[in-house]
Formats: structure tokens, sequence, C-alpha cells
């Protein structure tokens, strides 16, 4: 089991901003690499009542359990590795694999893992620079039938990243939008789908 304080800051931004931002800092389209996010939740949505999120990440063939939950600053992260098989079992609408993230969902908020279902994927097409103590995302995600663009700074010292960032944008003359994560992104697309 990995668990980590993770401090970011996003902001959506159009296709020709994040078009500039990458040749701002000199990265390429070809060093975007793709990842897919698999999204769980119980029927009721038990796990978004609590401001959390319950996603299984799929890069270099590699898959991670990860449960997201609300902290004092940022937000909790508990990690798990898994086998493509359990991966895949999930999936196809058999349980989660049991461990550290079962354990933390069940203390956290006595919800049972194997109540948890399968609710659908987002694809992202990522790269990370490090930049002024920080790492700088720039993401591309299509889910859904949609596609956003968007940058995330991700940091250890919340007010300090702040002010990056804000500096950052407001350098570039690019306006700084509230941003849901991802997760919350691809529950309101599903919601307007129905």
């Amino acid at each position: 089991m990995k668990q980590e304080i993770e401090i970011e800051f996003k902001n959506i931004v159009t296709k020709e901003d994040f078009f500039k931002l990458l040749s701002h800092f000199s990265v390429k389209e070809s060093d975007l690499k793709k990842q897919k996010n698999y999204y769980f939740d119980t029927n009721d949505f038990k796990i978004k009542a609590h401001g959390s999120a319950l996603r299984i990440r799929e890069k270099q063939n590699k898959y991670t359990l990860t449960l997201k939950q609300p902290h004092k600053v940022g937000l909790l992260e508990t990690h798990q590795d898994i086998t493509d098989e359990d991966a895949n079992r999930s999936f196809n609408g058999e349980a989660l694999p049991k461990g550290a993230v079962a354990t933390q969902l069940y203390t956290s908020f006595q919800i049972d893992l194997s109540k948890c279902r399968y609710l659908g994927s987002l694809i992202t097409n990522r790269a990370e620079i490090s930049y002024l103590g920080g790492t700088l995302v720039f993401d591309h995600s299509i889910y859904l039938g949609v596609e956003d663009f968007e940058i995330e700074y991700e940091v250890t010292d919340e007010e300090k990243g702040k002010e990056i960032f804000s500096g950052l944008f407001t350098n570039l003359q690019i306006p700084i939008k509230k941003t849901e994560n991802k997760i919350k992104r691809f529950f309101l697309r599903k919601a307007e789908c129905k």
C-alpha cells in the first residue's frame, strides 16, 4: 500500500491555449503518453457522496487501484497495484480485489468494495514536466463523446503552488476557470447522456 497527499491546481483551457502552453514549455505532442482511468462506485453513489473517487488507472500496461478522499489539505490517495487479470475481472462485473484500498474504503466510509461496480472510462494523453518546485501536467482527455484540455500543477506547498499557478496563467494571458476534477467531469457528462 502506498498513501500520499495530493495538492494540485487545475485549469480547463481551450485547445488553442493547450497547444500554446505545450509550445511555451517545448513539450511536443509526441511527449503525451496515453493512460486510461476506469471509474467505480456503488449503485447509489456512496463514494461520490463522500466527495471521494475510486478508480483503476492503466498506465504502461500496469494497473493501480486508487481511492481518493478529502483531506485537510488536498486529497488523501491510497494506491494498490493490481494484476491485469484482477483489473479485467473488475471491468467485467466481478468484485474489485481485496487489499489496502478495500480496507481504507471500509474504515473511512463503511463501504464494502464488493458493492462497487464499473461505470466507465476516460482516456488521457498526458505529459509532465518539472516546474518551479512542482510538476506541471498537460492533459488531453477523451470520455463519453467529449474531449477537454486541462493543465494541472502538483505541489507540496499549497500557498506557494497557488501563487505560481496563478502567475503562469496571468503571464500567458490565459483565463483561469473553475475546474472540476476528471471524475466529476466524467459523472456530469454521464448524467447529461441519460
